[in-house]
């Protein structure tokens, strides 16, 4: 059984069809007793942060869309006429428990981005150090397919880590994680500890079990890699029921899994957590070898350059097979880098015609992922110390 007595600081993630009925709106006694049991963990000296899908689901019931499915703009004026909506019914239920809340809603860019990620921590740490419950959303209103997370699940997890939250929950329409969709594999396993995200436990995850969800087994499982590479564990359970934290506390069904061993730390969770890199670069195996040991990425060793990325953009290292080996925070715009890809130092200035940086990717701005392991390079005091292999999670 997981207490979650002993955290400091809980991220609460929360679907559309836990919140939402199709038919009759918003479900109020489900979110009152909800508001109930983060009030009792407040008491108790936590600090909540809650992640509220919903939006689009209860405009479309106020406006009385249906089912069916929505055009771009019609999604986004159901999210605007959904959010006054919701965000005030979260104000309500919580301040019933005496607790101050206030709405936070995000885009892409608003994590992705490091200025606008500073920003929004910033922002969110002064609303907990006023006792108030963040209450947090993707900004529906403004995003296209382009520019957004597409799921909440990934976003609790980027809040979580942003936030250095030291639990998160998944609240979902299932009671953790199985072997298989159980709705389609009646012989599907429960699993209730997950010591580390391996490709055979990506294997398992299925798709969103309804029209109001964005997400599915497999979004819960990259959170998942986002937030226990920070450090943050990560509890999946059902959410249907009522009270649905404290039956937590009471040991019914819910899968945990730990947190790395070895999380990475400081702005390094940041360039981990991006969702999607802005371009990629293949290495040889040499590159491989000295990104192990902790080293930078020098030119030499890459072979191919992919993506129209900028100098500062986080990019992802790829083996020659195509794995993802590590990301970090690329040196060079992508057209320079295409034109000292395989070079060796020395050789740099003379193709470029400045004198450039010797590194694609310094150590310092490089986090390290191998065979499903995360590793921690460019954290070492000097270039010889050794470089602690975290055998607990994938890289996010």
């Amino acid at each position: 059984m997981q207490s979650l007595r002993k955290y400091r600081r809980i991220t609460v993630k929360i679907g559309s069809a836990l919140l939402v009925d199709r038919t009759t709106g918003l479900k109020r006694d489900w979110l009152a007793s909800l508001a109930d049991d983060i009030a009792g963990l407040a008491q108790g000296g936590a600090e909540i942060l809650v992640v509220s899908s919903g939006a689009i689901a209860l405009g479309r019931t106020i406006l009385g869309l249906g089912k069916r499915a929505l055009k771009l703009e019609e999604s986004q004026a159901a999210a605007a006429v959904g959010q006054i909506a919701l965000a005030g019914a979260w104000s309500d239920a919580l301040g019933k428990g005496s607790l101050k809340s206030g709405q936070i809603l995000l885009t892409l860019g608003d994590t992705e981005e490091r200025r606008r990620y500073l920003n929004a921590r910033a922002t969110i740490s002064t609303l907990l150090k006023m006792k108030a419950v963040p209450v947090i959303n993707e900004n529906d209103t403004v995003a296209t397919s382009e520019i957004r997370y597409g799921d909440n699940d990934r976003l609790a997890a980027r809040v979580a880590t942003m936030m250095g939250a030291d639990l998160l929950v998944l609240l979902s329409d299932i009671d953790g994680l199985y072997t298989a969709p159980p709705a389609r594999d009646p012989n599907a396993k429960f699993i209730p500890v997950v010591d580390r995200i391996t490709p055979d436990i990506e294997a398992m995850a299925g798709a969103a079990a309804s029209e109001l969800s964005r997400g599915g087994m497999r979004t819960k499982l990259d959170a998942g890699k986002i937030a226990t590479a920070a450090g943050t564990a990560m509890i999946i359970t059902s959410g249907t029921r009522l009270s649905p934290l404290m039956a937590i506390e009471r040991g019914e069904r819910a899968t945990f899994f730990r947190p790395s061993s070895n999380p990475v730390k400081g702005y390094k969770t940041w360039i981990a957590g991006q969702l999607e890199p802005a371009g990629r670069l293949t290495v040889d195996a040499g590159a491989i070898g000295a990104l192990l040991s902790g080293k930078s990425l020098l030119p030499a060793g890459v072979k191919l350059v992919s993506g129209n990325f900028s100098r500062g953009d986080t990019v992802a290292i790829l083996s020659p097979e195509g794995r993802e080996i590590a990301r970090g925070l690329v040196a060079y715009d992508a057209a320079d880098a295409v034109r000292i890809a395989g070079l060796k130092t020395a050789e740099i200035e003379t193709v470029l015609g400045y004198e450039a940086r010797s590194a694609m990717i310094h150590r310092d701005d490089l986090v390290v992922s191998h065979s499903g392991d995360q590793v921690r390079a460019g954290d070492q005091k000097g270039a010889g110390d050794q470089v602690t292999v975290g055998g607990d999670v994938s890289g996010g």
